[in-house]
Protein backbone atom coordinates (compact mmCIF):
# COMPACT_ATOMS: atom_id res chain seq x y z
CA UNK A 1 0.00 0.00 0.00
CA UNK A 2 1.38 3.39 -1.03
CA UNK A 3 0.37 6.60 0.68
CA UNK A 4 -0.79 9.58 -1.32
CA UNK A 5 2.08 11.52 -2.88
CA UNK A 6 3.56 14.28 -0.74
CA UNK A 7 4.61 17.67 -2.00
CA UNK A 8 8.36 18.09 -2.45
CA UNK A 9 8.27 21.27 -0.39
CA UNK A 10 6.59 22.56 2.75
CA UNK A 11 3.55 24.65 1.80
CA UNK A 12 2.48 27.64 3.90
CA UNK A 13 -1.20 28.62 3.56
CA UNK A 14 -1.01 32.00 5.28
CA UNK A 15 -4.47 33.06 4.06
CA UNK A 16 -6.24 29.87 5.16
CA UNK A 17 -6.66 28.59 8.69
CA UNK A 18 -6.83 27.59 11.41
CA UNK A 19 -8.84 24.70 9.97
CA UNK A 20 -12.07 23.38 11.41
CA UNK A 21 -12.46 19.62 12.15
CA UNK A 22 -14.19 18.95 8.81
CA UNK A 23 -11.32 20.55 6.90
CA UNK A 24 -8.78 18.51 8.85
CA UNK A 25 -10.78 15.36 8.11
CA UNK A 26 -10.73 16.22 4.41
CA UNK A 27 -6.92 16.45 4.52
CA UNK A 28 -6.71 13.00 6.06
CA UNK A 29 -9.11 11.56 3.46
CA UNK A 30 -6.99 13.10 0.69
CA UNK A 31 -3.90 11.26 1.93
CA UNK A 32 -5.43 7.79 2.16
CA UNK A 33 -4.40 5.77 -0.87
CA UNK A 34 -6.99 4.09 -3.11
CA UNK A 35 -7.92 0.56 -2.09
CA UNK A 36 -6.75 0.95 1.51
CA UNK A 37 -8.32 -0.85 4.47
CA UNK A 38 -8.78 1.79 7.16
CA UNK A 39 -9.96 2.02 10.77
CA UNK A 40 -11.33 5.34 12.02
CA UNK A 41 -11.08 5.93 15.76
CA UNK A 42 -13.78 7.40 17.97
CA UNK A 43 -14.37 11.16 17.83
CA UNK A 44 -12.90 13.44 15.17
CA UNK A 45 -11.47 10.59 13.03
CA UNK A 46 -14.98 9.36 12.21
CA UNK A 47 -15.47 12.55 10.16
CA UNK A 48 -12.99 11.20 7.61
CA UNK A 49 -15.66 8.79 6.33
CA UNK A 50 -17.71 11.72 5.01
CA UNK A 51 -14.83 12.95 2.85
CA UNK A 52 -13.70 9.75 1.15
CA UNK A 53 -14.41 9.65 -2.57
CA UNK A 54 -16.30 6.44 -3.50
CA UNK A 55 -14.12 5.89 -6.57
CA UNK A 56 -11.04 5.51 -4.33
CA UNK A 57 -12.40 2.17 -3.10
CA UNK A 58 -11.31 2.69 0.50
CA UNK A 59 -12.78 0.02 2.80
CA UNK A 60 -13.57 1.17 6.34
CA UNK A 61 -13.27 -1.19 9.30
CA UNK A 62 -14.84 -0.58 12.68
CA UNK A 63 -13.66 -2.53 15.70
CA UNK A 64 -17.16 -3.44 16.86
CA UNK A 65 -17.38 -5.81 13.89
CA UNK A 66 -18.03 -4.27 10.48
CA UNK A 67 -16.14 -4.01 7.20
CA UNK A 68 -17.46 -1.74 4.48
CA UNK A 69 -18.77 1.08 6.65
CA UNK A 70 -20.10 4.15 4.85
CA UNK A 71 -20.57 7.80 5.90
CA UNK A 72 -22.58 8.85 8.94
CA UNK A 73 -26.32 8.12 8.77
CA UNK A 74 -28.89 10.92 8.86
CA UNK A 75 -32.67 11.01 8.98
CA UNK A 76 -34.34 7.95 7.47
CA UNK A 77 -30.94 6.32 6.92
CA UNK A 78 -30.50 5.88 10.69
CA UNK A 79 -30.61 2.31 11.99
CA UNK A 80 -30.04 1.97 15.77
CA UNK A 81 -28.43 -1.44 15.20
CA UNK A 82 -25.91 -0.06 12.69
CA UNK A 83 -23.26 2.03 14.47
CA UNK A 84 -19.52 2.55 14.55
CA UNK A 85 -17.37 1.88 17.62
CA UNK A 86 -18.36 5.26 19.05
CA UNK A 87 -22.07 4.32 18.84
CA UNK A 88 -22.68 6.87 16.07
CA UNK A 89 -25.21 5.71 13.44
CA UNK A 90 -23.52 4.92 10.13
CA UNK A 91 -24.43 3.64 6.68
CA UNK A 92 -23.24 0.49 4.97
CA UNK A 93 -21.74 0.22 1.49
CA UNK A 94 -22.43 -2.56 -1.04
CA UNK A 95 -20.56 -5.69 0.05
CA UNK A 96 -20.45 -4.73 3.74
CA UNK A 97 -19.93 -7.60 6.17
CA UNK A 98 -20.34 -8.19 9.89
CA UNK A 99 -18.37 -10.39 12.27
CA UNK A 100 -17.58 -11.19 15.89
CA UNK A 101 -15.68 -8.67 18.01
CA UNK A 102 -12.85 -11.18 18.40
CA UNK A 103 -12.50 -11.53 14.63
CA UNK A 104 -12.38 -7.74 14.34
CA UNK A 105 -9.49 -7.56 16.80
CA UNK A 106 -7.72 -10.37 14.95
CA UNK A 107 -7.82 -8.18 11.85
CA UNK A 108 -6.40 -5.26 13.83
CA UNK A 109 -3.62 -7.25 15.48
CA UNK A 110 -2.76 -9.27 12.41
CA UNK A 111 -1.47 -6.41 10.27
CA UNK A 112 -4.46 -6.41 7.90
CA UNK A 113 -5.21 -2.67 8.18
CA UNK A 114 -3.30 -0.22 6.01
CA UNK A 115 -4.16 2.90 8.00
CA UNK A 116 -5.64 3.72 11.37
CA UNK A 117 -6.74 7.28 12.19
CA UNK A 118 -6.84 8.14 15.91
CA UNK A 119 -6.98 11.08 18.28
CA UNK A 120 -4.25 11.78 20.83
CA UNK A 121 -3.37 13.60 24.04
CA UNK A 122 0.29 13.74 22.93
CA UNK A 123 2.49 12.61 20.06
CA UNK A 124 6.26 12.73 20.23
CA UNK A 125 8.38 13.99 17.34
CA UNK A 126 9.61 10.40 16.94
CA UNK A 127 6.10 8.97 16.60
CA UNK A 128 5.31 7.77 20.13
CA UNK A 129 1.59 7.92 20.93
CA UNK A 130 -0.26 8.74 24.18
CA UNK A 131 -4.02 8.69 23.79
CA UNK A 132 -5.66 6.60 26.50
CA UNK A 133 -4.93 8.31 29.82
CA UNK A 134 -3.63 11.69 31.00
CA UNK A 135 -2.35 10.21 34.24
CA UNK A 136 -4.54 12.54 36.29
CA UNK A 137 -5.96 10.87 39.44
CA UNK A 138 -9.57 11.67 38.48
CA UNK A 139 -9.21 10.81 34.77
CA UNK A 140 -11.09 7.83 33.38
CA UNK A 141 -8.76 5.57 31.32
CA UNK A 142 -10.10 4.68 27.87
CA UNK A 143 -7.88 2.19 26.08
CA UNK A 144 -10.46 0.46 23.88
CA UNK A 145 -8.63 -0.99 20.88
CA UNK A 146 -6.08 1.83 20.65
CA UNK A 147 -3.03 -0.27 21.55
CA UNK A 148 -4.03 -3.03 19.13
CA UNK A 149 -4.54 -0.52 16.33
CA UNK A 150 -1.37 1.47 17.07
CA UNK A 151 0.80 -1.62 16.74
CA UNK A 152 -1.22 -3.56 14.18
CA UNK A 153 -1.91 -0.94 11.49
CA UNK A 154 0.76 -0.33 8.86
CA UNK A 155 0.40 3.45 9.25
CA UNK A 156 -1.09 5.46 12.10
CA UNK A 157 -2.42 8.94 11.36
CA UNK A 158 -3.32 11.20 14.30
CA UNK A 159 -5.96 13.95 14.22
CA UNK A 160 -5.67 16.34 17.17
CA UNK A 161 -5.55 19.99 18.15
CA UNK A 162 -1.94 21.12 18.22
CA UNK A 163 -2.31 22.86 21.58
CA UNK A 164 -4.10 21.83 24.78
CA UNK A 165 -6.63 24.11 26.50
CA UNK A 166 -3.84 25.60 28.63
CA UNK A 167 -1.81 26.41 25.51
CA UNK A 168 0.82 23.70 25.92
CA UNK A 169 1.87 21.85 22.75
CA UNK A 170 0.62 18.32 22.16
CA UNK A 171 3.42 17.58 19.70
CA UNK A 172 6.27 17.08 22.15
CA UNK A 173 9.90 15.94 22.36
CA UNK A 174 8.86 13.11 24.70
CA UNK A 175 5.40 12.00 25.81
CA UNK A 176 4.74 12.63 29.50
CA UNK A 177 1.39 10.79 29.53
CA UNK A 178 1.12 6.97 29.68
CA UNK A 179 2.08 5.54 26.30
CA UNK A 180 -0.23 3.75 23.89
CA UNK A 181 2.54 2.73 21.50
CA UNK A 182 6.16 3.44 20.65
CA UNK A 183 7.27 4.84 17.28
CA UNK A 184 3.93 3.99 15.69
CA UNK A 185 2.62 7.35 14.38
CA UNK A 186 3.67 8.46 10.89
CA UNK A 187 1.51 11.56 10.31
CA UNK A 188 -0.14 14.21 12.48
CA UNK A 189 -3.00 16.43 11.30
CA UNK A 190 -3.91 19.57 13.27
CA UNK A 191 -5.80 22.83 12.74
CA UNK A 192 -2.62 24.82 12.03
CA UNK A 193 -0.23 22.31 10.45
CA UNK A 194 0.32 18.77 9.25
CA UNK A 195 3.46 16.84 10.12
CA UNK A 196 5.45 13.76 9.25
CA UNK A 197 6.96 12.20 12.39
CA UNK A 198 9.34 9.32 12.96
CA UNK A 199 12.96 8.41 13.53
CA UNK A 200 14.13 11.60 11.83
CA UNK A 201 11.97 13.88 13.98
CA UNK A 202 9.16 16.23 12.96
CA UNK A 203 8.78 17.51 9.39
CA UNK A 204 6.20 20.18 8.55
CA UNK A 205 4.21 19.34 5.41
CA UNK A 206 1.74 22.24 5.41
CA UNK A 207 0.82 25.19 7.62
CA UNK A 208 -2.56 26.91 7.85
CA UNK A 209 -2.87 30.49 9.05
CA UNK A 210 0.69 30.54 10.37
CA UNK A 211 4.22 30.55 8.99
CA UNK A 212 6.81 27.85 9.50
CA UNK A 213 8.88 30.25 11.61
CA UNK A 214 5.98 31.22 13.88
CA UNK A 215 5.04 27.56 14.31
CA UNK A 216 8.62 26.61 15.22
CA UNK A 217 8.68 29.35 17.86
CA UNK A 218 5.60 27.90 19.59
CA UNK A 219 6.80 24.28 19.77
CA UNK A 220 9.51 22.66 21.86
CA UNK A 221 10.56 20.23 19.15
CA UNK A 222 12.97 20.99 16.30
CA UNK A 223 11.07 21.29 13.03
CA UNK A 224 12.30 20.72 9.51
CA UNK A 225 10.83 21.60 6.16
CA UNK A 226 10.07 18.81 3.66
CA UNK A 227 12.85 19.91 1.34
CA UNK A 228 15.36 19.76 4.21
CA UNK A 229 14.32 16.24 5.14
CA UNK A 230 15.04 14.79 1.69
CA UNK A 231 18.52 16.16 1.22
Amino acid sequence: MTLATDSARTTEHLDRGPLDPEEVAALVARDIAPGSFVNLGIGRPTKVADHLEPEKGVVLHTENGMLGMGPAAHGDETDPDLTNAGKTPVTELPGASYFHHADSFAMMRGGHLDVCVMGAFQVSAHGDLANWHTGAPDAIPAVGGAMDLAIGAKDVFVMMSLFAKDGTPKLVPRCTYPLTGLACVSRVYTEVATFLVGAGGAVVRETFGTSFEDLAARLDVPLRRVEESVR
